[in-house]
């Protein structure tokens, strides 16, 4: 039984996200939210959060479920699209940066259907 959650448009750069999410993939949900939970980055809690409404689609799919069972399958990070902003530079000329935004998504799976 496998179930996913997805979060878009985190104004994170997907850079910064995907060296959270490479940390709990393979690992068991627990286990999971024990790394997210002592892991000092500021997009750990949308993680989290996504991780969450996975298990929670999970136990809303089958009811017989044992959550301790269940193995965060898949994650990844998309890049989503990006705000562009003007920052104001010497002698009235302005700088253009771009402030990038990611979709995060989590597959739970349980461990027989992982491989």
């Amino acid at each position: 039984m496998e179930a996913q959650a997805t979060l878009k448009y985190i104004r994170v750069s997907p850079q910064k996200a995907r060296l959270v999410v490479d940390l709990i993939r393979g690992k068991r949900v627990a286990e999971a939210l024990g790394i997210l939970q002592f892991t000092k980055k500021r997009v750990t809690h949308h993680v989290e959060k996504v991780l969450r409404s996975a298990i929670s689609n999970a136990e809303q799919k089958a009811e017989n479920l044992d959550v301790d069972e269940l193995v965060v399958a898949k994650a990844w990070v998309n890049e989503g699209s990006r705000v562009k902003r003007i920052r104001p530079a010497p002698m009235g000329r302005a700088y253009r940066y771009q402030r990038r935004t990611s979709h995060v998504t989590v597959v739970v799976a349980t461990p027989e259907e992982e491989e």
